[in-house]
């Protein structure tokens, strides 16, 4: 089994739920985050007066995923979050050693099968 992370821009979240729920998964966490990489923050302007915002929302996907699926699904997660320009995110694919489900007891792929 696999543990996919995945840090996107808030905007590109409806598409990659399309995405990665056609390319199998049955589940995922959904967390709001913020954060910054390369883009390294912006600069906007409130009522005239100018600011530094360092860390960027972002939108944080974990997706437990049986083996066999997660190159499917990572594909699909990128291809949906791309937009082409800085700050689109990354992706960070991990083993997954055990997963239960509580109210059946059901473990490993059972327990994140849908």
């Amino acid at each position: 089994m696999k543990m996919i992370v995945a840090i996107i821009k808030p905007s590109r979240l409806d598409e990659v739920l399309d995405a990665v729920t056609e390319a199998g998964a049955s589940g995922l966490t959904v967390t709001e985050v913020r954060g910054y990489g390369r883009q390294r923050g912006k600069t906007e302007v409130y009522r005239g007066a100018e600011y530094e915002v360092k860390l960027l929302p972002k939108v944080k996907l974990e997706i437990a995923v049986p083996s066999d699926m997660a190159d499917r699904v990572i594909e699909a997660l990128s291809g949906a979050a791309n937009t082409g320009k800085i700050g689109d995110g990354k992706v960070f694919v991990m083993d997954l050693e055990q997963a239960l489900r509580i109210r059946t007891g059901e473990r490993d792929a059972a327990a994140i099968a849908g």
